[in-house]
Parts: C-alpha cells; sequence; structure tokens
C-alpha cells in the first residue's frame, strides 16, 4: 500500500512541476519502507512517481505511507493505490463495499459519522502488469501511535485517552447500530487526527517536497520513496477511526468465526472459534487502551516453548488475570477442546499457568500518580472491566461506554453529541 498526499487538478489550475535534478538517492542495496515488508514484490506496486496526475484529476505532491496491500487543493485529498488487482481477489472489492454501507448510514445523521474516515472517490489504474484499485479519503495527520512514540514515556495522558476514546466509541457506535460491521482491526495506527483540507501544512508539504526532494532509489525503471511526514497543522480536527480493509459486514445472516484481530488484542471467542459479534471490536478496544496508557500490552501471547505468539499462551494469560472461562462460552468454541478440559474448565494446553494477577496489581500510569488520583485510578479499571469479559454478552455497547464515567470526568460531559 502506498498513501500519497494528492492536490486536486482542475482545468484551470497548472500542475506543479517538481524537480527532475539535484535529488538525493539512496544507495540500491539498502532496503527502504516497502521494501522491508516480508514477501514484498516491487511488481504488485503501481509506480508511483511523484509529480504524476493520476486518473486526469489528481496529482502526486508526496509519499505519506506504505503498507501490505497498499500504497499511501489547493484542495488536497489521501491516496490509497493498492497492490495489483490480481494479488487481492475478492479482497480488492470488500473495503469498497464496506465504504459504500458507510456512506449509506451517513445520510441518516448519526453523530459517530465524523469519527469515521469517510471514502471521497474511487477509480481503478492501469499499471504495467494489471489495474490498481485507488481509494481517495480527506487526509489525515499522525496515528495516535505517531503520538505515542513522541511521549518520551510511551503513555497517553488521562485527558487526551479519554478525548480519543469518546470519539472512537462514537465511531464503533455508528459502526454497529448503523452500518452494522465489525471494524475487527483496532490499533493505535489506525486512529488519526483530523486536518482541514485547506490547512497551511499542505502547503508547506508542497513547498518543501519542490524545495529538497524526497530521498529516492530506481530499481528496474520503478522509483521507491522515503516518507514525508506532513507538518503540524495550525489546528486539528477530531481523532478518526480508519482502515477499513479487514471490516466484516454482521448483517448476512452468517455465523461469524472467522481469524481476525491483532495478536495481542484477539477477543477470547476469536481464539477459541467461537461465534462472534460486534463485542470484539470492544474487547479489542480495551487491550489497545492499556497498551496505549500503562504502555505495555495487556497479554502478549508469548509461548514458552515457542518464544512466540501461541493462541494457548494468549489464553493462559487471560485465565491469569480473569480466572476460568464460563462453560457457556467454552461450549460455543470449536477449539475449546485443544485448551481447556470441557467437563471442569480446567485449562490444560501443555504450558504452566502464569501467576494470577489483577488489573490492579498491573496497574501503574495512575498509581505512580499518588494518592490522590485513588479515585480516578478506580474508576479507570472499571472502565476496563465493562471491556475485558470472557462471555461477549456482557461486555459494555460502544454507546454504554459513551457514558462511562471516567470518560465523562475527562471530557466534560457526556459523550454522545457530534
Amino acid at each position: 500500500m502506498l498513501t500519497s498526499l494528492l492536490r486536486v487538478f482542475r482545468p484551470a489550475w497548472k500542475p506543479l512541476s517538481f524537480p527532475r535534478k539535484g535529488i538525493p538517492l539512496v544507495a540500491p542495496y539498502q532496503l527502504i519502507e516497502e521494501e522491508t515488508i516480508p514477501d514484498y514484490l516491487a511488481d504488485r506496486y503501481y509506480p508511483v512517481r511523484i509529480g504524476d496526475v493520476i486518473h486526469d484529476r489528481y496529482q502526486v505532491v508526496g509519499k505519506l505511507g506504505y503498507g501490505t496491500t497498499s500504497t499511501v487543493g489547493r484542495w488536497h485529498v489521501a491516496l490509497k493505490i493498492f497492490i495489483r488487482a490480481s494479488s487481492l481477489g475478492k479482497q480488492l472489492d470488500d473495503e469498497l463495499n464496506i465504504y459504500n454501507r458507510i456512506a449509506d448510514a451517513a445520510t441518516r445523521g448519526h453523530p459517530g459519522r465524523i469519527a469515521v474516515r469517510p471514502l471521497l472517490d474511487s477509480f481503478d489504474v492501469k499499471g504495467p502488469d494489471d489495474e490498481h484499485r485507488c481509494l481517495v479519503h480527506p487526509p489525515l495527520w499522525d496515528s495516535v501511535l505517531a503520538l505515542l512514540h513522541r511521549n518520551p514515556t510511551r503513555r497517553l495522558p488521562p485527558l487526551l485517552l479519554a478525548v480519543i476514546l469518546k470519539y472512537l466509541f462514537q465511531a464503533l457506535d455508528f459502526l454497529h447500530t448503523e452500518c452494522h460491521i465489525a471494524h475487527t482491526d483496532i490499533k493505535a495506527d489506525n486512529i488519526m487526527f483530523g486536518i482541514g483540507a485547506t490547512d497551511a501544512a499542505f502547503i508547506n508539504f508542497e513547498q518543501e517536497e519542490l524545495r529538497s526532494p524526497s530521498p529516492r532509489k530506481e530499481v528496474d525503471g520503478r522509483f521507491i520513496y522515503l516518507t514525508r511526514e506532513l507538518p503540524m497543522p495550525q489546528q486539528l480536527a477530531n481523532p478518526v477511526l480508519c482502515d477499513f480493509g479487514s471490516a466484516v459486514p454482521l448483517d448476512d445472516g452468517r455465523e461469524h468465526c472467522e481469524d481476525v484481530q491483532p495478536d495481542a488484542y484477539r477477543a477470547p471467542e476469536v481464539i477459541l472459534e467461537a461465534p462472534w459479534t460486534y463485542s470484539i471490536d470492544i474487547w479489542n478496544v480495551g487491550c489497545m487502551i492499556w497498551h496505549i496508557f500503562e504502555g505495555g500490552h495487556l497479554f502478549s501471547g508469548r509461548d514458552p516453548e515457542h518464544g512466540e505468539y501461541r493462541s494457548r499462551a494468549h489464553l493462559g494469560e487471560m485465565v491469569a488475570l480473569l480466572g476460568p472461562p464460563p462453560p457457556s462460552l467454552l461450549a460455543r468454541g470449536r477449539r475449546s477442546g485443544e485448551f481447556f478440559d470441557l467437563s471442569t474448565g480446567e485449562f490444560r494446553a501443555g504450558i504452566p499457568l502464569p501467576a494470577a494477577r489483577s488489573l490492579e496489581d498491573r496497574e501503574t500510569t495512575l498509581l505512580a500518580a499518588g494518592s490522590g488520583q485513588q479515585q480516578d485510578r478506580a474508576a479507570f479499571l472499571r472502565l476496563m472491566r465493562k471491556m475485558l469479559q470472557w462471555e461477549p454478552e456482557k461486555r459494555s455497547s460502544a454507546r454504554e461506554l459513551l457514558e462511562d464515567e471516567w470518560i465523562r470526568k475527562h471530557t466534560g460531559g457526556g459523550g454522545g453529541g457530534g
């Protein structure tokens, strides 16, 4: 995936003329950005060049990012160009179909629509070997993950976290109740901060590329660019949930047991291959909150024998934190018998259980703040327990979590407004 920043090209405008000489080159043997992705194949990607005009409408003014399936004004937009269509199969249309659902539901006026990144346009372009799907989105600034890395403590302060959660739960309530979609892949780099389409940061981005071209390398006639960071905008807008490439519609009458979610954030029903629904997003958010607020994963899933992620290790950590899973959940899981005695619920996966540790034992951010934060700490842990429940039915909904006391305290009131 290549994500590029573009200016919309109208007949009255002339495309910018970017330098072709005096450009810093990267050594051919040095791997950069998308080249470091496992199984990277250059010919899967569309050969974008800065300065190109695409679809007779969009001029590429710089590279904003990259990924595994695509490459990431004065009205400016962000263009997501997927790898070649033949490499994606049915997945090529899945994300576009999700965005069409979102667009249809947005007309009904739910306040959470402003916290979900919309699609502005879509089209296919012909590459050297195949067609490539292009999705056009409003541009955004940095992700929560990038913000986290700017903080030496690698933790977000309570106020910022609460604001992010307010908009995230608005987005999830919109997706769950209006769009009938489970996101399934919520993580800090999928939550980004909004920015106005006419912000001076875009002009500064263009001018910097004109003045000091991005370093690049040429391989077999293709250019690979280093990502250029978007400057700090004049004013940030609200956080926005992005990246719907793994989203799943849940009103199709099917029983969903697919293997979804990032490993460390996987809900127990996903691991056990029990039917899952919207509440996997709630579990996912709970694990992510802990990660960005406490500075480390709540569950690692690191297996003591293999030294890497394994489902049995992840479930063992859940037992250590939450106690044994209820029989009703085990009865629904296709894989439950691999990890538990179905008659007693005892963990029997071939490795010892970790020592039991409660959330109170593990929480450090508010504990370190001193005795004056004890009420706040207790409220925060209550919020966590509303999400981290074995049984999906016992987890609070996104709408209920919008009214949580900890979020309301730090955001100054109710969470239902836009």
